[in-house]
């Protein structure tokens, strides 16, 4: 589509119009990917997501913004881009959370010690 339609899209996301986000997906989603390829090259090799689930997670996460009023297409973008970088943010996050034991709670030696005790006998 065209230009004039992106930026019908972004006034009317200014206006307050939630639904305008659903229909500027389809005329930005190939920049996006474009972008979410790119950010994922700047990523360590343990990033578990595509391009296309980036992009979806971050427009996921845009669409439960309770406003989004970019100023113009750049800003928009850069929105995005920055809800994309917080997505990768997140996701390794969890995966050193599961590297360090996820919820197992720690015990003493003691502990450790009265359990062998109990099994050995």
């Amino acid at each position: 589509m065209s230009e004039l339609s992106v930026t019908e899209c972004l006034e009317r996301l200014r206006a307050g119009e939630t639904q305008a986000i659903d229909q500027l997906l389809p005329l930005v989603y190939e920049q996006l990917r474009v972008m979410a390829r790119a950010q994922l090259r700047r990523e360590d090799t343990g990033a578990t997501l595509g391009a296309t689930a980036l992009v979806h997670e971050a427009y996921f996460r845009l669409t439960e913004r309770e406003q989004l009023a970019p100023k113009d297409r750049s800003h928009f973008f850069a929105i995005a881009a920055q809800s994309m970088r917080r997505v990768l943010i997140d996701q390794a996050r969890a995966r050193k959370r599961q590297k360090r034991g996820l919820g197992v709670v720690p015990m003493s030696l003691d502990e450790v010690d009265a359990l062998l005790t109990i099994e050995a006998a």
